[in-house]
């Protein structure tokens, strides 16, 4: 049994000390906005936010959560898809099939969280989630948009 706090509600789960946090969150919390990609912490499609750091929920284990930590889905960047994030990601038309772009926008937000305006090299450095249709451009655009809504909000 642990106790997580997702998206600010503490919810009481109960899973073996080696399951991966993914797992928890898709199966048994029912928040299935964050994607199985890889299983090997590569592909990004599982990000979230533990603290306001970006992880592959895939490769975090229950065991590994602390008391306290603080765990972000991409349910919880904006309730109403308000985030500056989605809304340039929305304006942009950023994902093609979109399977992997929860995690992208994970990655964006933490991104735009430490360095509100990011570089070309910074973007490209920050943003390592792999999509397979190759909105890559639209993805940097989307980045660059969010931050001069952060900008001018």
């Amino acid at each position: 049994m642990a106790k997580l706090n997702i998206n600010g509600k503490i919810r009481d789960v109960q899973a073996e000390a080696g399951t991966p946090l993914l797992w928890v969150i898709r199966e048994q919390v029912g928040l299935t906005g964050t994607k199985y990609g890889c299983g090997v912490a590569q592909c990004g499609a599982c990000s979230v936010h533990i603290n306001g750091e970006v992880r592959r929920s895939c490769s975090v284990l229950i065991s590994d959560m602390k008391p306290g930590d603080r765990i972000v889905t991409i349910e919880g960047l904006s309730a109403t898809g308000s985030h500056p994030v989605q809304r340039a990601w929305a304006a942009l038309d950023v994902p093609q099939c979109g399977y992997c772009q929860s995690g992208q926008i994970m990655a964006a937000a933490a991104l735009l969280g430490k360095n509100p305006q990011p570089s070309d090299a910074d973007i490209d450095a920050a943003m390592t989630n792999i999509c397979r249709c190759g909105t890559y451009q639209r993805i940097r655009a989307g980045v660059h948009m969010a931050a001069e809504m952060v900008k001018k909000a």
